[in-house]
């Protein structure tokens, strides 16, 4: 994985993936090497968790759903 690399969002992936986001985060929150950049939970908002998936993690999840 490479700075420079693509990175998605989880909208961006469901949408070339054809599957809901709620679908599509399951698969990534926990997975070495994805970004996560969270907003902490105060006593007014919950917490809130933005994902940067990698493509060649994107890859390596698609290749194991695939199979």
């Amino acid at each position: 994985m490479a700075i420079t690399e693509k990175h998605y969002s989880v909208p961006e992936l469901a949408k070339l993936w054809g599957f809901a986001p709620d679908t599509v985060r399951p698969l990534f929150i926990n997975r070495p090497g994805v970004l996560k950049i969270a907003r902490p939970e105060t006593r007014r908002k919950r917490v809130y968790i933005s994902l940067r998936i990698p493509a060649s993690v994107a890859a390596q999840v698609y290749a194991e759903l695939a199979r």
